[in-house]
């Protein structure tokens, strides 16, 4: 479907990047591209044991070796104004500071050397050569203490359902039940964990790479016991996030404490193994579903059970049964969840927590059913699809799902799909199969702050503390501020990344454009509204007395509503009242009246292709539709780079990526980017993503939903389908490997 140009606005039109040149030119600098006068450099030695203590380290050794500066270790850290154990909301996370000599997980902190090249600081933290008292460690799915936790992923509640699950399942004339597990998954953004900190007593100006500007500095603020207006943190670009940057993590704060304790700046950078348990994952699940329904497919019943692990000393509980409280229509429906404790770093949000681990099961469950039933895989999810959510009976902002369905199904050629497994071949003999997921994720809104200038010479200038971690925030909040202020894009100078400008909220659980959006939308709005105020009360102007009629902005003027032709440049209303410029700022926020009546979500469908080799077991991912509801979509050609990823990290989910750790040492086995898998070009398949159209009122002012996590769910779910149906072998352990066909 041809883009369609909105002529005279930015909100619509397929831009590139403005941050494009500066990436691909290497004129971008992430954070650890800093280097102020005197910089040293600091390495992390971490622990190979995962629960004990350390009983020594050869700090002599290592401050021997030459260009070595410091070794800072539990016995002369520097002192924090707060524990880093200590937990004042579901937000903060347990931090290992060097606070003492034990050891709760692989790969944790365990001393930093300071040196003055990065090669003297890695050769002095291998000197250390700790010794352990290891203690016997539990890593494994279900070996330790299981309990039913408070609250699962950002607050929610743990068990939620609604009907009565033993009538729904006893009234259905079919039942399948099934258990589905899904392996650990390590946060691995292309720019790793980093920060350049640099003390002027007690003022800290610290370069990270983080996705909440003023979180982080809050946390600081805390540990280090200053105010937060001493702390200017500054990330202008930075290399992926998806929820491990969210919060501020060990390795970043024990930057700052080294250059606290020499008195210098310090780079601190993690290593690619070292983001192996520090800076959080996503854990392994094991989901039990249990369907019920009548003959005709609808469902009667849905119980979801999730069984996750979380660390022995803090709790983040992967929330994968919140995906079954909305999307199907059942009778009757359960979503519990149980956690077990084990010996390792605290899991984290990792893109859609709880829906990309949770969609694989549920949509496995729900082609097993339609298989029982004789039905296609579609028709189920036609029959079932909840236009009120079940729980709340709210009702949806949107009913744009069957259309997703449909014109993915028209794209894709879902109606030449038989029936059977293993009824397809293409010409080399390879077995083929065609899987369908549907995918689904909250249209959520922080809060946030954006200030709006316009200036005398007819440019503007928009600030906000928002983060671009590749989902283009530096163009669509141009975008959204440019039309609000009625200006050419090109005449929108924006500033973000830096803790000094308003509050922009966190870019995270696909919240950033629409809050970060909302408040520079106001912003430019009550910067319109202040100029108009200069204009219609001079007698001079032509836009004099028109208060009641109002004016309107375009192309840098305002013009009387009741007669278009009377307008006034802003560089004149400005140059006529004696002023350089007028701002103003601007909140976003969800409206709680509209958030109580409907329930918020964007909406899609996945159609996959997979070719199995069907002696070797090799599978590959051949081709993938996905059609999307998101609301209104700002910058088309950013949107599709969104459900690209997001549809990516699916195959890479279902097909590749799995931790593998050590039930003896608590290890993880493949922490390195050659074993531990993910997709390389060869695997990413011929992806084509359809925007289908959707007016949203409700969700907020500007219609706009978030679509950075939406890819993801849906897609795994529907390479396990393909998968299915290429081989009929129904594998219930993801990601599905070639030895799980054979076997």
């Amino acid at each position: 479907m041809p883009e369609r140009q909105r002529h005279g606005a930015s909100i619509g039109q397929p831009l590139t990047r403005r941050d494009g040149p500066d990436k691909v030119t290497g004129a971008a600098r992430y954070s650890a591209d800093f280097k102020p006068e005197g910089l040293a450099h600091a390495v992390m030695a971490v622990s190979s044991i995962a629960r004990g203590r350390v009983t020594h380290r050869d700090i002599a050794a290592a401050q021997a070796h030459p260009g070595v500066i410091a070794v800072m270790t539990p016995e002369n850290a520097p002192a924090l104004a707060k524990s880093p154990d200590q937990k004042d909301n579901p937000f903060t996370f347990r931090l290992d500071l060097l606070q003492n000599d034990g050891v709760r997980y692989a790969n944790q902190p365990i001393a930093v050397v300071i040196a003055e090249t990065l090669e003297a600081a890695t050769e002095g933290a291998a000197l250390l050569a700790p010794r352990y008292e290891a203690e016997p460690v539990s890593v494994a799915l279900g070996a330790g203490e299981i309990f039913s936790p408070d609250t699962i992923g950002a607050g929610s509640a743990t068990d939620e359902g609604s009907g009565d699950l033993a009538a729904g399942l006893a009234a259905a004339e079919t039942r399948i039940a099934a258990t589905y597990d899904t392996a650990a998954q390590y946060h691995n953004a292309l720019e790793p964990h980093s920060c350049v900190a640099e003390w002027d007593g007690d003022r800290l100006t610290l370069h990270t790479p983080t996705q909440a500007l003023w979180i982080a500095k809050g946390r600081i603020a805390d540990l280090f016991g200053i105010p937060p207006e001493n702390i200017h943190v500054v990330c202008h670009y930075l290399g992926g996030g998806f929820g491990s940057k969210g919060f501020i993590a060990a390795p970043q704060i024990l930057g700052i404490m080294a250059a606290k304790m020499v008195g210098r700046p310090v780079k601190l950078v993690t290593r690619r193994e070292q983001m192996f348990g520090p800076v959080g994952h996503r854990a392994a699940t094991r989901q039990t579903l249990r369907l019920g329904a009548s003959r005709d497919g609808t469902l009667t019943a849905l119980d979801h059970h999730t069984l996750t692990l979380t660390s022995r000393h803090d709790d983040f509980v992967e929330p994968s049964g919140i995906l079954s409280r909305h999307l199907y229509a059942a009778g009757a429906i359960a979503t519990t969840h149980a956690v077990s404790r084990a010996d390792i770093g605290t899991p984290i949000f990792m893109r859609a927590p709880g829906e990309a681990s949770g969609s694989v099961a549920v949509e496995s469950a729900l082609d097993e059913l339609a298989l029982e039933l004789d039905l296609d895989p579609l028709e189920i999810r036609l029959r079932n699809y909840a236009e009120v959510e079940p729980i709340t009976h709210r009702p949806f902002s949107s009913k744009a799902l069957r259309e997703c369905y449909a014109q993915g199904a028209a794209r894709f050629g879902w109606a030449a799909r038989p029936r059977q497994p293993r009824q397809m071949r293409d010409a080399d003999g390879l077995l083929v199969g065609w899987g369908l997921g549907t995918a689904t994720y909250p249209a959520g809104m922080m809060q946030g702050e954006a200030r709006a200038t316009i200036r005398a010479d007819g440019t503007a200038l928009i600030e906000t503390a928002a983060q671009d971690m590749g989902q283009g925030a530096w163009t669509v909040l141009a975008q959204i501020g440019a039309d609000g202020l009625g200006l050419p894009i090109a005449q929108v100078e924006l500033r973000i990344g830096d803790s000094n400008l308003p509050n922009g909220g966190l870019a995270g659980g696909s919240t950033g454009t629409a809050t970060g959006g909302t408040a520079v939308h106001n912003a430019a709005q009550a910067a319109i509204a202040e100029l108009a105020d200069l204009a219609v009360n001079d007698p001079a102007s032509p836009l004099y007395g028109a208060g009641n009629a109002g004016v309107t902005t375009r192309d840098g003027r305002l013009a009387r509503n009741d007669d278009p032709a009377r307008s006034e440049a802003f560089s004149e209303i400005l140059g006529r009242a004696g002023k350089a410029s007028v701002e103003a700022k601007g909140a976003g926020a969800g409206d709680p009246a509209s958030r109580k009546a409907y329930a918020m979500h964007a909406h899609g469908a996945v159609y996959a292709e997979v070719k199995v080799d069907p002696d070797l077991g090799q599978i590959r991912v051949t081709r993938l539709v996905g059609a999307f509801a998101a609301g209104r979509i700002v910058n088309p050609h950013l949107v599709r780079s969104q459900y690209y990823g997001g549809m990516i990290w699916g195959v890479s989910l279902a097909l590749h990526e799995h931790a593998v750790l050590d039930p003896r040492s608590g290890r993880v086995m493949n922490g390195n980017l050659a074993e531990y898998h993910i997709p390389v070009n060869a695997d990413v398949p011929a992806m084509e993503a359809i925007l289908v159209e959707e007016h949203d009122p409700h969700v907020n002012p500007l219609g706009i939903k978030g679509v950075g996590e939406i890819g993801i769910t849906g897609t795994a779910g529907a390479i396990a389908n393909a998968v299915w149906h290429a081989t009929g072998v129904r594998v219930r352990d993801i990601p599905i490997t070639l030895d799980k066909l054979l076997g």
